[in-house]
């Protein structure tokens, strides 16, 4: 006899399978959510691109692509991988060379056939340079020196190259070492780089050095003849590398000058015209300019020099000539790039990608100037390789590192315009908090490059120290603003904080959070501040001086002293020439009073310093000397990290790491969190919660 069931026990039944399969529904959507979550786990493992050389008929790009580390997984610690990619375009690529290697300075020899590249094996002590036929195979080694080389040029008919590795030291200095003599003479042991010529796989030939004034950086055959470019400092010095490179024109035999180009300051990238009769390269404006990104050409015989742009309000970052009478170039534009060309003269500049679209950092084109590759990033990728053939509204993506990004949820990302308190007009990126509500206000970490003549653009901003989405995914709102000082606005703005360390250019960062406020985003009393560098030092002001507008500060190879700075860092000159414009013995008081441990009694700011035992830019005494004076002088918690091994910028895998999951923590517990006593010291890796 079948069973009747009533209307009631029907709905009843009915009401528990729906709440049923929404608790499923729940549960299942968390785990998804918990996976599909941006932490610092999951950002230590993104891949992606360093550079891509289109081939000379632009039917290919190979490229190399970053793979990190993973000592969590047991991997061995260190910095990442570096693998060798070819596409055709199509979007599909075929590795070439991979595993526990480090591939860079990618080429095509001039016959086009193969693929050359510096390679680094991991039991190996010195890189060598390979080739690998682009149809792939097995890769050939050429050419070795008895130490790194550091860049080479392939001659217009292939037969010979040359490059750049720093002299050995003598056997007999080897054999103390070995035996613990291992001292140092500071500044007058350093080993200069020497150019180098030989004739790559021919049994029986031996590489001569050229003889050089100075120590050579990059390195450039002519199209036609045997003439090469390079770039020569007095010195292997960091100082002489930032600011004294000049441009050098070598007879390839004889090591002669043929002509040397007194281009001011800082130098960027150099290259020959397709005739071989001009030189392009990016340089400063003058001395005094703070980053290279003048457009300069010149006879390759020597004579003047001709800035093509001078009166263009950005920075250019990339040339590379289409035709011998027309230069093609990238140029940082407040947040954007645009790509375009220019002619030798300086006439009929064209804009062929305007801004607006994906950050491009790099380029090559192929040789009849049709076809470019570029290495570009997004908000939603990191770096990757993207193609164009001349004429097209836009480059599109030919890689795909992180196919995974596809199914994460992103927080939105723009460009944001605001004003200083003395009516300066400043740019930055706005990450906003993701799901983020209607008339609520969000606590705010801002972000602060390093320079100061660093900048953001509106790309992928997410890495160990650049918290993006990782902070947007857990309830922050995130702005990384360009303050006056910052490249992609022209010389006159980037000069803007020449003899005013730490003065208006700061004050833009508490412009851009109120800014904020005022919009109704952000919570005023939940603001964060960190950076690297010029940033950390910005972080330590931020902490001390701004200590009432800022309720937690990560200091990242900041700088907390400005006097002992000038005389411990490893750029000294460089920091007198483009940014103070002063030295401290002629105003002491300046120099004192723009450091951030004069204020150390004022700060009640939680504050973190993040910083490499062997970084030469910011000593490690500089966060020594921060971390004691706040911890006499305020009662405020601060914690101080060293990193053993690393420098200015961390590079191992396990240092990264630790250092976001610290910021992320450090931010969490101050800024959403119980803040009072700091969080436990050790860290469990994955869980940075307060």
């Amino acid at each position: 006899m079948k069973r009747r069931l009533s209307l009631s026990r029907i709905l009843g039944v009915t009401v528990v399978c729906v709440l049923a399969f929404y608790v499923f529904a729940v549960l299942f959507a968390g785990i998804l959510r918990a996976q599909d979550k941006f932490t610092p786990e999951l950002v230590s493992s993104l891949r992606w691109a360093t550079e891509a050389v289109i081939s000379p008929n632009g039917r290919s790009v190979c490229f190399v692509v970053a793979i990190p580390r993973q000592p969590l997984k047991g991997e061995k610690n260190g910095p990442p991988w570096q693998e060798l990619y070819i596409t055709d375009g199509t979007g599909v690529s075929r590795a070439l060379v991979t595993g526990h290697v480090n591939v860079s300075d990618l080429s095509w020899t001039p016959d086009g056939t193969r693929i050359s590249f510096l390679a680094k094996r991991e039991t190996e002590e010195k890189n060598s340079l390979d080739v690998i036929p682009m149809d792939g195979g097995e890769a050939h080694r050429i050419l070795t020196h008895n130490t790194n080389i550091r860049g080479y040029s392939w001659s217009p008919d292939g037969k010979r190259a040359a490059y750049l590795a720093p002299e050995s030291a003598f056997k007999a200095k080897k054999a103390l070492q070995e035996r613990g003599f291992n001292q140092e003479v500071y500044g007058e042991e350093l080993s200069r780089v020497r150019i180098w010529i030989a004739e790559p796989g021919r049994k029986g030939s031996r590489a001569h050095a050229l003889d050089i004034p100075g120590s050579a950086s990059e390195l450039h055959w002519s199209p036609h003849g045997s003439l090469l470019a390079v770039a020569v400092a007095p010195t292997a010095s960091l100082d002489d590398e930032y600011m004294k490179r000049k441009v050098y024109v070598l007879d390839a035999d004889s090591g002669n000058s043929v002509a040397r180009f007194d281009n001011p300051g800082k130098l960027g990238q150099i290259a020959w015209s397709p005739d071989g009769k001009y030189l392009a390269f990016i340089s400063a404006g003058d001395p005094h300019d703070p980053l290279e990104g003048r457009l300069m050409v010149a006879p390759a015989t020597g004579g003047e020099m001709h800035d093509l742009l001078p009166e263009y309000e950005a920075h250019i970052s990339g040339i590379a000539w289409r035709d011998p009478n027309t230069v093609m170039f990238l140029a940082d534009e407040g947040v954007w790039t645009a790509f375009g060309e220019v002619g030798r003269d300086g006439s009929g500049r064209k804009t062929l990608l305007p801004t607006g679209g994906p950050i491009l950092t790099g380029f090559s084109l192929a040789r009849d100037g049709q076809m470019a590759a570029f290495i570009g990033d997004d908000p939603r990728h990191p770096a990757e390789v993207f193609l164009m053939k001349m004429g097209e509204a836009s480059p599109h993506l030919v890689s795909d590192s992180n196919p995974w990004l596809a199914r994460m949820p992103f927080a939105t990302q723009e460009a944001v315009t605001f004003h200083a308190r003395d009516g300066l007009r400043l740019e930055g990126v706005l990450i906003h908090p993701l799901n983020q509500a209607a008339a609520q206000r969000y606590p705010l970490i801002l972000i602060v490059h390093g320079g100061p003549e660093g900048h953001y653009s509106n790309g992928w901003n997410t890495d160990w120290a650049n918290l993006g989405q990782v902070a947007a995914d857990n309830g922050f709102a995130v702005f990384y603003p360009n303050y006056r000082s910052s490249a992609g606005r022209g010389v006159t703005f980037s000069k803007m904080d020449h003899r005013d360390p730490g003065g208006k250019e700061f004050d833009d960062l508490v412009d851009a959070v109120d800014h904020l406020a005022s919009s109704g985003l952000v919570d005023q009393d939940h603001v964060g501040i960190t950076g690297i560098s010029y940033g950390g030092y910005a972080s330590a002001w931020g902490a001390t001086y701004y200590s009432d507008r800022f309720a937690a500060s990560a200091v990242i190879a900041g700088i907390g002293d400005l006097i002992s700075h000038s005389g411990t860092s490893g750029n000294p000159d460089e920091l007198y020439l483009v940014h103070y414009a002063v030295r401290p013995w002629e105003d002491w008081n300046l120099f004192w009073k723009r450091s951030p441990i004069f204020y150390a009694e004022k700060r009640h700011t939680p504050t973190l310093i993040l910083q490499g035992e062997g970084d030469p830019v910011v000593t490690a005494a500089q966060a020594l000397e921060l971390y004691n004076y706040l911890k006499w002088m305020s009662p405020a918690p601060v914690r101080l990290v060293l990193y053993p091994g690393e420098g200015h910028v961390f590079s191992a895998a396990a240092s990264r790491l630790d250092a976001s999951s610290r910021l992320l923590q450090w931010m969490q517990h101050y800024l959403r969190g119980q803040g009072g006593t700091p969080p436990p010291p050790e860290l469990h890796y994955g869980d940075t919660k307060p």
